[in-house]
């Protein structure tokens, strides 16, 4: 009983002990709760409607539309601004994809595999144009080719060994799948689109309303009283008015992204003098190389030029435009002095070798031959070249050695612009060109023999055998070191954006000013490589000055201090004042003419008051004047006009853009040659309107809470 006793009087104890225990419990699961979405949350992209998109799924996406693009133009890689653009295009379509498909789902719209069916069967859709399935007789996609390829592609994956076939057949696969998506997407944007449009009519009232608005003009003598003529200096504009105007204005002034204003130093390291000399010594240790006759591929290589020398002629428009230019001046056999280019900064040798004729697409066929060794192959191709010139037939030769020997067309194009080409493709490609239509020639190549014959050449073109030498005009490392050691310290010496603008000029940089950057941009102060910033102007409070970015090719520096934040709503009175006051001054200057002309009756009137007089001719409703006088289109004034009868003269000052009107109708008659009918009318209605419906995707984008956070990974 004692025991039981003195457990009872710990009772409370360890009610306390267990409820911190459970409490601990639970907060911990609360946590990893709270880390676990907090995660999440940093592995977001963006979102849509509640649909959000993981960087995984991003990059997919992405990788997918890099593929297709690839593909399609026969591309290796993409530049950082090409892929930048396939990273805006993928987000685009993410969005309006996920906005249409919610849209569609409320109003039941879909687009079924029969629809799909039909539309692949009629093959009209301008979107099939763009794939691999064109009927080559009739220039139009067909259906039958697709049929087959998925059949193909089928039996492909299920054939052991298949390997490079397969790996073909995929690539085409993951285009059509990307090709059908977007097709479907179309297709569904379409159908909405069209019920949109439904909800605009046209009847005969209206299409009178719009004949008559295009086709009535009216003729008028003018009275004007500028804007101009009045002094801004004489307008008083108070707080008081500002705010009014700007309430009266509120909507304007909305904007539906947060964006921020930065104040920034940015600076670029250039070559210094010693740089320079020392480049110019190898320069000029190439041009004397040149003239002394070594072998242009070693001089080139020696130098370490930009551009390799491979020893073949190529058109003017292979050549570098500064090269092609400068070749303009030199004789065959020339060696140039070494000369600038601003625009791409480097130095320049030229040796300008020859000058030839050669066809610019050339059509041959070819035998490969092979054997045990390589003198195997020597003989082989000694045989089979003899018994061609015996007058064998060409075709039954290659076929009996497993071969079509089928004719097919080089292109200068497909060579001019090679980085660099090995002994054989040269041989190869020379070959080709020299030979004449008809001619055939025994290669031997590293890897066996080559039987080649040409059988016809076009567009003989001029081309050019130049060397050349072409070096960026690059810092050292040293000079490098100097700028980024004293860039450094003038951050570190600088703390706040009074520091940054007040010690500047000192170090000798200036401070340069950003308005309005949205994290949906790629680059801050038109520098690559600037993620890192982006992400710390979003991240940053007003007045924060971020440490110094390396950035660019390697060769800015840069500082930034953010100055404000503007959030998702209407925009501060201080960040649109001076819009405001522009048309505070202009409401009060037309105040002050419409007191000038107070009591005018007539034209003569106005004259007297000092208003300008002039004839304007042939004013509709549908489009806005141009008023010579005061130098600005005016709608109000067409409007005015529109609705007054002939020989009217106007009861009220018109406000317009640059001025204050009145103004006398001397005439009003149909546009010569204008006919009303009303079919045509309504047509040309219901073509606008179909316009104005293909907009309701920017109306549905400001009620769909789409959060881009993609500046934080791309």
């Amino acid at each position: 009983m004692a025991a039981i006793g003195k457990i009872r009087s710990w009772g409370p104890v360890l009610a306390t002990v267990i409820g911190l225990a459970l409490f601990a419990f639970i907060a911990e699961e609360m946590f990893r709760s709270c880390e676990a979405t907090g995660n999440e949350r940093r592995q977001q992209v963006g979102e849509v409607l509640g649909k959000k998109i993981s960087v995984q799924e991003f990059q997919s996406l992405v990788d997918e539309y890099q593929d297709v693009i690839k593909m399609t133009q026969g591309r290796d890689n993409l530049s950082e601004e090409e892929l930048n653009q396939v990273k805006d295009q993928v987000w685009q379509q993410f969005v309006n994809n996920t906005i249409l498909e919610q849209e569609a789902k409320k109003l039941g719209l879909t687009v079924t595999d029969e629809e799909m069916q039909n539309v692949l069967k009629a093959g009209t859709n301008p979107m099939l144009a763009q794939t691999p399935f064109i009927n080559q007789q009739t220039g139009r996609f067909d259906v039958a080719q697709l049929t087959k390829f998925l059949s193909d592609y089928k039996k492909a994956q299920e054939t052991p060994g298949a390997g490079e076939m397969v790996e073909q057949y995929q690539r085409i696969y993951n285009y059509w799948k990307f090709f059908e998506k977007n097709l479907r997407n179309q297709l569904l944007t379409s159908k909405y689109q069209s019920l949109l449009a439904q909800c605009l009519l046209s009847n005969p009232v209206s299409a009178k309303m719009a004949f008559n608005a295009q086709n009535e003009e009216t003729d008028v003598e003018l009275a004007v009283l500028p804007y101009s003529a009045i002094k801004d200096g004489d307008i008083q504009v108070s707080d008081a008015d500002l705010k009014a105007k700007y309430d009266e204005q509120k909507e304007m002034f909305k904007q539906y992204v947060e964006s921020r204003d930065v104040k920034f130093v940015d600076f670029q390291v250039l070559a210094s003098a010693a740089d320079r000399a020392a480049l110019m010594k190898t320069m000029q240790q190439a041009q004397q190389n040149f003239q002394a006759g070594q072998a242009p591929v070693e001089v080139v290589r020696k130098a370490q030029s930009q551009l390799a020398y491979t020893g073949i002629a190529v058109q003017r428009t292979s050549l570098p435009t500064d090269i092609a230019a400068k070749i303009d001046s030199m004789q065959v056999g020339q060696v140039s002095a070494p000369f600038e280019t601003k625009f791409d900064n480097t130095l320049n040798v030229v040796k300008y070798i020859a000058k030839v004729q050669l066809p610019d697409s050339v059509e041959y066929r070819q035998i490969q031959v092979g054997g045990q060794s390589i003198e195997e192959a020597h003989q082989r191709g000694d045989s089979i070249f003899k018994a061609l010139q015996g007058g064998a037939d060409f075709e039954a030769l290659a076929k009996k050695y497993g071969q079509k020997g089928e004719k097919q067309w080089l292109t200068s194009a497909m060579y001019e612009r090679a980085q660099s080409i090995d002994a054989d493709t040269k041989n190869y490609l020379t070959t080709l060109t020299t030979l004449g239509a008809g001619e055939s020639r025994n290669l031997e190549m590293a890897q066996g023999n080559l039987i080649v014959q040409v059988t016809s050449r076009r567009a003989m073109v001029d081309k050019y055998d130049v060397a050349v030498v072409k070096h960026t005009i690059d810092f050292s490392k040293d000079t490098y070191s100097q700028a980024y050691n004293k860039f450094s310290q003038y951050v570190s010496e600088n703390k706040t954006l009074e520091q940054l603008e007040a010690n500047a000029k000192k170090f000798g940089y200036s401070v340069q000013e950003r308005k309005d950057i949205y994290n949906s941009e790629h680059t801050v102060a038109g520098l690559r490589s600037t993620r890192d910033a982006m992400k710390w102007i979003f991240d940053a409070k007003a007045g924060d000055v971020s440490p110094l970015y390396e950035c660019g090719n390697n060769d800015h520096l840069l500082v930034l201090a953010l100055t404000k934040v503007h959030p998702e709503g209407y925009r501060d009175l201080s960040d649109v004042e001076d819009m405001v006051k522009q048309e505070v001054i202009r409401d009060k200057k037309f105040e002050k003419a419409a007191a000038q002309l107070a009591g005018v009756k007539s034209i003569a009137d106005a004259k007297a008051k000092g208003a300008t007089i002039d004839s304007v001719r042939q004013i509709t409703f549908s489009a806005p004047v141009f008023v010579q006088a005061a130098g600005a289109s005016e709608p109000a004034l067409s409007g005015a006009v529109a609705a007054a009868k002939q020989g009217q003269f106007s009861a009220a000052p018109v406000k317009g853009n640059g001025g204050a009107y009145l103004f006398q109708v001397v005439s009003k008659k149909q546009r010569e040659g204008a006919k009303y009918d009303e079919k045509q009318v309504a047509a040309t209605q219901r073509q606008q309107q179909l316009q104005a419906a293909s907009r309701f995707m920017n109306e549905l984008y400001l009620k769909s809470e789409v959060k881009d956070n993609r500046y934080l990974f791309f």
